[in-house]
């Protein structure tokens, strides 16, 4: 029995059948943000930092689980790439990014549907390679960070992205308290690509280059405010109707908790790597 809902694939269509989810998840999180560098911001400044291109224009960059296509703009507005590819599991998302991204002179822009375990991207083609907030919807992430490898030309570079496995424990001790008993042990959403195991998972095909950690701090405004994003955590055993329904989870957290700010932390671990097939 598959217990961790980034993992099964009966429950994909819910969670990413439609862009509206994400949207409302990334809206409420990013309001709440009090601290730490922008994820995509920070994606570009390692990519430099590590001569992703040499001094010169990319060539191809690949943004694998692209999503909505956030870090996919930045990297059109900030890199200029010759060409960009954003990659996604999901058909509404890969709309959803088309739509957002819009046009960028000068770079070669497109998006595909695609599995990250079998890129649609010939051998030593990319550039850079960024795989941001998707490595633990893999049962099998080396399978995933494999594949990037294979795809980056001699010396290029990869800049993966997760969450620590413990992210947002204190919005599960909120949740705990009235309205999911077990929500503090339910598996971590991050538990097969975390903080913890990211450069591990890496080793064995890429050389690891830079591990950085970030704190990331959040505070929710008021209870209102968290359930807009505890609202789309597929992790909790909630009441029916309380999934998906912000208005009525606010309504069962205030019958539980007086109202006032909400905070929490996630640790952002960014992994640098490198093409073994060494540089170019």
């Amino acid at each position: 029995m598959i217990t961790n809902p980034f993992l099964d694939p009966d429950r994909q269509g819910e969670l990413y059948g439609h862009d509206a989810r994400l949207a409302s998840r990334s809206t409420a999180l990013m309001r709440a943000r009090t601290a730490g560098r922008p994820v995509p911001e920070a994606i570009v400044q390692l990519a430099q930092a590590h001569q992703a291109g040499a001094g010169r224009r990319l060539g191809l960059v690949a943004d694998i689980g692209c999503g909505r296509g956030t870090s996919t703009r930045v990297l059109a507005e900030q890199l200029r790439p010759q060409r960009l590819l954003g990659i996604d599991a999901s058909p509404a998302l890969v709309a959803a990014a088309r739509r957002r991204v819009g046009h960028h002179p000068g770079t070669q822009l497109a998006f595909l549907q695609g599995d990250f375990h079998h890129l649609p991207l010939p051998d030593a083609s990319c550039e850079l390679a960024v795989a941001a907030f998707c490595l633990y919807h893999s049962p099998e992430p080396g399978r995933a960070i494999a594949e990037i490898a294979r795809s980056l030309v001699p010396g290029g570079i990869a800049v993966l992205v997760t969450k620590a496995i413990d992210s947002y424990k204190e919005l599960d001790a909120l949740v705990a308290a009235g309205l999911d008993p077990r929500a503090e042990r339910h598996e971590s959403l991050y538990a097969t690509a975390h903080g913890g195991n990211l450069a591990d998972l890496t080793k064995p095909t890429m050389d690891v280059v830079a591990i950085e950690h970030e704190e990331h701090r959040f505070e929710f405004s008021d209870l209102d405010h968290a359930a807009e994003y505890l609202a789309t955590n597929p992790k909790y055993d909630l009441a029916p109707g309380l999934y998906g329904n912000p208005g009525a989870l606010a309504a069962a957290l205030h019958e539980w908790h007086v109202d006032k700010p909400i905070a929490t932390t996630s640790v952002i671990t960014y992994v640098v790597a490198r093409s073994e097939r060494g540089q170019s």
